[in-house]
């Protein structure tokens, strides 16, 4: 079955002469049908240039971009229109009729498709609408709707023709965070049950784990997906440079309340989710390190929010738990248990929490370490750290509350919800040579 887009040596300027400014060199790229993909890179990259081309807004200057079986370099108006039927579109701004209700609006999309009769036209809007969880507001106009739910018109409106293919333009530029994941993922599942190949640009980390493939364009040129995954890295590492204004992650989590605490870890942990589910890798170098850093830094910080004397962190090795993360944990030698084994490795191979409230009563307390260190542990609270797949891969351990009473059902609440942000950072930092834990950190 022929691609849907077949774009081969695709080259587009504007302006002419001295005024002439070429945006798109040399561009090759095949999109087959019913795959999602979404076009990354920087303002003024040619980006919203390619979506209009493979559009049909305007005809290609140099080079072959066949769209729906029509070459379009150089087309006929009518060659365009014809083209043009065949696809939905939706726009950072969602252009509907303020005049009109939402039912009204996604008619539209079908008037200009074809002449069925009205009321088989308004059953089909409705039924679309019905679709995108808007079968409360048919009735209602923009003004009466959120940014969200407009979105949703605009999304049933593309959708409604049941067109070949899908062209979205900053979709969720927009939106918030909710209503912008809500959009792309009714984009994706009712494109998915049509069959519709997709082809979205966007700005937006947090929705690209929903594409089959990205690509990426900087200054014109196309790039592989290996150099988009590099460039969206690199991004999203100016960004928490910028947002963290190039301080150090230990001061600014130590000058952090409870409640900033837990919004600086939400940052990260989305940071790293988007990273795991839309790459699937976690190569950028920079990304680790500043994770890594992190990771000592809110484990810290962890046994203070929580009124803990020490906090600590063991990872998963083979078939044993090693102390990674710990105060003065260069000043002891390798802590190293195996899975089963004293109150940490019981957590681990369990996969439940454990809290003790008297270690020394505990058979399985080892209190060889407490002898290393010369530390008088009391009371424990064991937390198992678990990936996606809900395998065990780590273990965080808060000791002696300081006000000498054992931790409570509270506090080991509080430490899980914390915990299970780490973890995203955590199984972000998978495969990594163990002993570079131990770098980079303040042990202090």
């Amino acid at each position: 079955m022929t691609a849907p887009v077949q774009v081969s040596g695709l080259s587009h300027w504007y302006g002419r002469g001295a005024l002439r400014k070429q945006v798109l060199f040399d561009v090759e790229v095949t999109i087959p049908s019913g795959e999602i993909v979404i076009v990354t890179g920087p303002s003024g990259s040619g980006k919203t240039t390619l979506l209009t081309l493979i559009g049909a807004l305007r005809s290609g200057q140099e080079g072959s971009i066949r769209v729906l079986g029509e070459e379009l370099r150089d087309a006929r108006p009518r060659a365009l229109e014809k083209v043009r039927r065949q696809i939905g579109f939706i726009f950072q701004q969602h252009n509907l009729l303020n005049a009109l209700t939402a039912v009204q609006n996604v008619e539209l999309g079908l008037r200009v498709a074809g002449s069925a009769s009205s009321s088989t036209l308004r059953n089909r809007a409705r039924h679309m609408l019905e679709a995108v969880g808007l079968e409360d507001r048919i009735h209602h106009k923009p003004e009466q709707l959120s940014g969200g739910q407009r979105q949703r018109v605009a999304i049933a409106r593309a959708l409604v023709g049941e067109p070949a293919m899908l062209l979205a333009d900053e979709p969720t530029a927009s939106l918030d965070k909710n209503s912008g994941r809500e959009v792309v993922e009714r984009m994706k599942s009712l494109a998915r049950e049509q069959g519709t190949t997709i082809l979205m640009v966007t700005h937006d980390n947090r929705i690209l784990d929903i594409a089959d493939r990205i690509i990426h364009l900087e200054d014109g040129h196309l790039s592989t997906f290996t150099d988009a995954v590099i460039a969206n890295n690199r991004q999203m590492m100016k960004m928490l440079a910028e947002n963290r204004k190039k301080q150090k992650l230990e001061k600014v989590v130590d000058d952090l309340d409870e409640r900033g605490f837990k919004e600086l870890l939400e940052d990260i942990t989305a940071d790293s989710q988007r990273l795991l589910d839309a790459t699937a890798m976690a190569s950028d170098v920079a990304f680790r390190s500043m994770l890594r850093q992190g990771l000592f830094a809110f484990t810290r910080k962890l046994g203070q929010l929580l009124d803990a004397e020490k906090a600590s962190l063991f990872l998963v090795e083979g078939d044993s738990l090693v102390l990674r993360i710990a105060e003065n944990i260069d000043q002891m030698e390798e802590v190293r248990i195996p899975l089963g084994s004293g109150i940490a490795g019981a957590a681990a191979q369990s996969g439940e929490v454990i809290r003790i409230d008297d270690a020394y009563e505990d058979p399985r307390f080892n209190q060889e370490i407490d002898r290393q260190t010369g530390y008088r542990t009391r009371s424990i609270i064991s937390l198992p750290i678990k990936d996606r797949q809900g395998e065990v891969f780590g273990v965080a351990q808060l000791l002696n509350r300081k006000d000498g009473q054992p931790f409570d059902t509270n506090d080991e609440e509080r430490f899980d919800l914390f915990m299970s942000s780490l973890g995203v950072m955590l199984e972000t930092l998978e495969g990594l040579d163990p002993g570079s834990l131990n770098d980079d950190r303040d042990t202090s």
